[in-house]
Order: structure tokens, then sequence, then C-alpha cells
């Protein structure tokens, strides 16, 4: 800034303020390009004010976090929601692209704990994008990857919403009323870390596939 401003005092006042207006917006442009690079949205979706904040604090911890500066450099997300866990609770759901989910993996643990700094008060989970593939016609030949079931993306979100700790059973209940609940059981070595967030990973699942989950951990006899 000092060495603009020097350069700036060899013009007069109005022509210096023009020249400085201009390298301001094309400084602020080229920030906000730089941005926009951690989010890629398909084509024609609009990015909105909660994925622009997200995508600043990566490009922020990429600029400042030594320790996630390699890690996160060719790292970008596909989507962001906030989602209303409870009268007092909400989450970010960080949405990313399914071949940069291990990616993200390696690092989430210390991402998630740096974005809950930033975000004071809301969880943040991350989940891998993932399409269902209804099933095809009766006499068509087109076969339909099984990871693209219903089935098989509820439970790979699942496990993206509870990692890294382990999932290590699930049961269906059955209520009274007819209703069906979810019951996931969860590695009780992670129950420290993993147990203050279960309230949130329930309320994104449900977000996701309108389908109630409860988790639990297991007591080690």
């Amino acid at each position: 800034m000092r060495l603009h401003v020097m350069r700036l005092s060899n013009y007069s006042g109005q022509i210096a303020f023009e020249i400085y207006i201009y390298w301001h917006r094309s400084l602020f442009t080229n920030m906000a390009t730089v941005v926009r690079k951690k989010i890629v949205k398909e084509a024609g979706q609009p990015v909105d004010e909660l994925e622009e904040q997200v995508a600043q604090a990566l490009f922020d911890l990429e600029a400042t976090n030594s320790e996630l500066k390699a890690d996160l450099r060719d790292l970008y997300i596909a989507g962001a929601k906030e989602v209303d866990v409870s009268s007092s609770r909400k989450a970010i759901m960080i949405q990313v692209p399914y071949r940069l989910l291990k990616s993200f993996h390696k690092v989430q643990q210390r991402l998630v704990r740096e974005l809950e700094k930033k975000f004071s008060g809301r969880d943040v989970v991350i989940v891998g994008v993932r399409r269902i593939v209804p099933p095809p016609r009766k006499g068509s030949r087109v076969q339909r990857p099984r990871s693209r079931t219903l089935t098989s993306v509820h439970e790979a979100w699942l496990e993206d919403l509870v990692y890294p700790t382990e999932i290590v059973g699930k049961r269906m209940r059955h209520r009274v009323d007819g209703s069906r609940v979810l019951k996931v059981l969860l590695d009780p070595k992670d129950r420290n870390s993993a147990e203050p967030r279960t309230e949130s990973f329930s309320g994104v699942y449900k977000k996701l596939t309108g389908q109630e989950v409860v988790f639990e951990f297991p007591v080690n006899e």
C-alpha cells in the first residue's frame, strides 16, 4: 500500500483518486475471482451468500494456515447449505465433488475444526455429491450401477456424515404409529468427539433423505 501511495503522489488529486479507485476495484475483482475457484457448481446454478462465505473461509485457510495450505490448494466445494437441527442449533452441510472426497477426508478433522471457529455456534459436516439413478425400465438393457441406487447413496451419506467414526451396526426400529427410524451404532472409542455432534448428524441426514435416524454408542462389556 505504501508503494502505491508514493506513486500516486506524482499525480494531481483527481487523477490520483481515479487511479486509486481503479486499482482498488481491480484488486477486489481479482480476489473475488480467486475465491470463486473454491466453489464450482453445476452450470447455471447461482452461488448464494453462505456458499461464498464458505469459499472465502477455505481461501483464507489456504492462505494463512501452514498445516492446511498444501492440502487445500486443489480442493473446492460444490455447495453449502445451512440446516436447522433444532430450535437452538444449526449445522452447515458442505457438499464436495465425489472425486475429491478422499482428499477432503485427509484433512477433514483439522479443516472442520477451523471452519467451526469461523462459523461459531454451528457444526460443520462434509458430504460427497452423489446422484440417485432410478431403476431402468422393464426390458431395458441399461444396467444401473449399484452405487447409484437409493439405498447405496443413503448409506454412503451416512458414512460421510460420521467420518472418521466407524459405523458398527444398524437397526430399523418400528414405532407403534407405523413410522420407522433408523438406529445407527457408532464406534464407542469415538464417543467423546462424536456424541456432541449426533444431533447435527440426524438433522442433516433427514435433510438429505427425509428419513429419521438416531445414533447410539454400544457399551463395551
